[in-house]
């Protein structure tokens, strides 16, 4: 059980959402991998001028995924594509290959992972820790072009 002593909180704010704003990220990537998207998200608040609420990303693809991970040392992406290349491997005799023997894994890796992220908006900024960023996770061996929904739900500054 955890002490009373070592959990604080703040006081709870509340505003009233008074806007939507959306727009659609289209990204280029270069095959398996990460691509950080930290700097067009939080540009996309800018420009949304938004202040208190909440930014919703949401890839529309069923073989590339989103998380947030930590931004610090590269060799952590590294070894989360070897971990998800270990999950669901090329090699495993798939029936569904339709598009090739990294079609199949896609899908898994992408089931294992996210297709949409909440991430809450304060003061106007992404409430990302010290060592996290927003990344898409291309699944696939070859280059494709991805489409990320962002929605901020919120105040406006």
């Amino acid at each position: 059980m955890t002490s009373a002593r070592s959990v604080t909180r703040s006081a709870p704010s509340s505003v009233q959402a008074t806007t939507v704003t959306s727009a659609l990220l289209t990204v280029q990537t270069p095959g398996r991998g990460f691509t950080d998207l930290t700097s067009e998200a939080a540009r996309f608040i800018a420009e949304a001028r938004a202040g208190e609420g909440a930014l919703t990303l949401f890839i529309r693809h069923t073989s590339a995924s989103l998380t947030i991970q930590e931004n610090a040392d590269p060799s952590v992406l590294v070894d989360l594509t070897t971990a998800l290349s270990r999950l669901a491997p090329e090699n495993a005799g798939w029936t569904h290959d339709t598009e090739g023997p990294d079609d199949m894994p896609a899908h898994i890796k992408t089931m294992l992972t996210q297709t949409s992220l909440l991430v809450p908006v304060l003061s106007g900024k992404l409430a990302l820790g010290t060592w996290q960023a927003i990344y898409l996770i291309e699944h696939r061996s070859r280059p494709h072009r991805r489409e990320i929904v962002l929605q901020f739900i919120g105040s406006d500054r």
